[in-house]
């Protein structure tokens, strides 16, 4: 079921923005060289209990996943792009790290992801996590009232395939509120001018996402990491984006 949200609701939902956009900032600083995921994931987790939120995915266990996630962050390494289990790893130097977290604070919920290089990086992967950023910021310009899905779609994919890069559309964006996954959905690829129209009240995450030579993507042995069948890497960019009378408003936003 699709909800709106009133413009008192949506001030409501900023709290829980800021937050994550806070804990993103924290955990995409303290990811250097010789770090270990599961350290990431001891810092987001102390930041919710400390601010007295709630992780949406340490109990979460829809369809795809093969047991509760039980970690509070998503930590995809390299060829890893979507859901990625924090684990006993230490990273690297040029490692292609992304991180995806989503957290209730006073009953609402907001999602976002970063993605960024470890220590040395390599031109591709920049080039990648640029096109990825462009995207999001193309599929933002388009969360217009009056405008469809499909136009924040076909912006997203604008992006991306004028880069050279091909499109799955089997995980993207999605309704937010007062849990993590709503709808609608949101491809990262589609036609403007078609699907749900864009109304004030309207609260979704954006997420453009894209590897290196391939769309088509694995499931780790861990039930939950997505890889790139291919073994190339992605790069994953989200904000939890409500749509008002005025237009956009981001409510992950980094400062």
């Amino acid at each position: 079921m699709i909800e709106l949200r009133t413009p008192a609701e949506i001030e409501q939902m900023a709290p829980a923005g800021r937050f994550v956009a806070s804990v993103l900032t924290a955990t995409a600083a303290a990811a250097k060289v010789g770090v270990n995921l599961l350290t990431l994931d001891r810092l987001a987790h102390d930041m919710i209990r400390k601010a007295g939120a709630e992780s949406c995915y340490i109990d979460y266990h829809p369809s795809f996943g093969a047991s509760p996630f039980g970690k509070v962050i998503c930590t995809s390494v390299n060829d890893a792009v979507l859901h990625g289990l924090p684990h006993d790893y230490a990273l690297r130097d040029g490692d292609l790290l992304s991180l995806d977290f989503a957290a209730s604070v006073n009953g609402w919920v907001s999602d976002s992801a970063l993605s960024i290089v470890v220590g040395t990086p390599r031109e591709e992967d920049l080039a990648l996590i640029d096109t990825t950023t462009r995207a999001l910021a193309a599929g933002i310009a388009a969360a217009q009232p009056g405008n469809k899905i499909g136009d924040i779609s076909a912006a997203i994919a604008a992006v991306g395939h004028g880069d050279g890069y091909t499109i799955n559309t089997d995980f993207g964006g999605h309704g937010v509120g007062r849990t993590m996954h709503g709808d609608p959905h949101v491809p990262n690829d589609g036609r403007p001018n078609r699907g749900l129209p864009l109304r004030p009240g309207l609260v979704i995450a954006i997420e453009p996402w894209f590897l290196h030579t391939t769309d088509r993507i694995v499931t780790d042995a861990d039930g939950w990491t997505l890889r790139s069948a291919d073994g190339s890497r992605g790069a994953h960019m989200e904000h939890t984006v409500a749509i008002t009378e005025d237009g956009p408003r981001v409510l992950t936003a980094r400062h």
